[in-house]
């Protein structure tokens, strides 16, 4: 696909920690000041399902209470690093790309756009949230306002998932950096004020919304690059929502135990993640990702 051209001639974003040299750090994670156990990790994950804002969302843990302080590992961070691999320079060139598109949306809304860094890292790692893990899938973090994503969750999306490409993996790093633009322009901090006097039922609704948003500004996202770079080809965006499609709650319910649980999805449909996807890419537009407001 064209984002080929993005891998070989694209701008490499300087804001890109690249740990993975690092390896996992040891112990379980602490996130919202307690110890999760990566057995406990795993049956949260394989609950809840990938694509997580923040690790206390993936966890059930959020309660509108505010998250601990970074975590000490057993092993602190070295320095940040660039990527030298052709996977870690695709990543940091979506970066930048994201960069780009967001900094001019802002523009046009009198805004100022805060760049986010992107950690690439191999199995743990120390965030501002907790101690995060591979298992969760890619995620933000709005404490120190970073992505943090293992690179071999491309070749889950790739064999379990059946979302292959170079855009359905551009896809998943929009759709995080969908969760800091809601993170700068105050949506997070609502939806965890409105999580803290709100029933699991309503707790699940509010992260169904919060994620379809994201994945609408990923559609945003798309579109402004589509227009900028002209890196679409044919099937690049129907990968984007095979992706979309492939993680929504009621396939991944229904693959893991055979039906859905509508109360209990945190994600939304794969038609909702699809339609949220669409509405962003057509429009092109922030305004048509007020899923707060809208049935759906």
């Amino acid at each position: 696909m064209a984002v080929q051209a993005m891998r070989e001639d694209g701008r490499e974003s300087d804001n890109v920690e690249d740990r993975r040299d690092e390896g996992p750090t040891g112990g379980g994670s602490m996130i919202g000041g307690r110890h999760i156990g990566i057995g406990a990790v795993l049956v949260a994950i394989a609950a809840s399902y990938f694509f997580g804002i923040d690790p206390r969302i993936v966890l059930g843990l959020t309660s509108g209470a505010p998250v601990s302080a970074p975590v000490q590992s057993e092993r602190p961070a070295a320095p940040a690093a660039q990527p030298t691999d052709p996977l870690g320079h695709f990543a940091s060139v979506v970066l930048a790309n994201t960069e780009d598109t967001w900094t001019q949306v802002f523009r046009q809304q009198g805004r100022q756009y805060r760049v986010p860094k992107l950690v690439l890292f191999t199995g743990s790692t120390p965030t501002a949230c907790g101690l995060g893990q591979a298992a969760a899938g890619p995620f933000y973090c709005p404490n120190d306002e970073k992505v943090y994503i293992d690179l071999a969750f491309y070749r889950l999306l790739r064999e379990r998932f059946h979302a292959p490409g170079d855009f359905a993996q551009a896809y998943v790093i929009a759709h995080e950096v969908g969760h800091h633009v809601q993170n700068l322009l105050g949506t997070m901090e609502k939806v965890d004020a409105l999580r803290a006097r709100a029933s699991r039922a309503q707790v699940n609704e509010l992260s169904v919304r919060l994620e379809l948003q994201a994945d609408c500004y990923a559609g945003v996202w798309a579109h402004d690059s589509e227009q900028m770079h002209k890196f679409l080809e044919t099937g690049d965006l129907e990968s984007a929502l095979q992706a979309a499609a492939a993680i929504g709650d009621d396939t991944l319910q229904k693959q893991a135990q055979g039906y859905a649980v509508p109360e209990s999805f945190t994600h939304g449909t794969s038609a909702q993640r699809v339609r949220w996807f669409r509405s962003g890419f057509d429009s092109g537009k922030l305004q048509a990702c007020n899923t707060f407001q809208a049935l759906v």
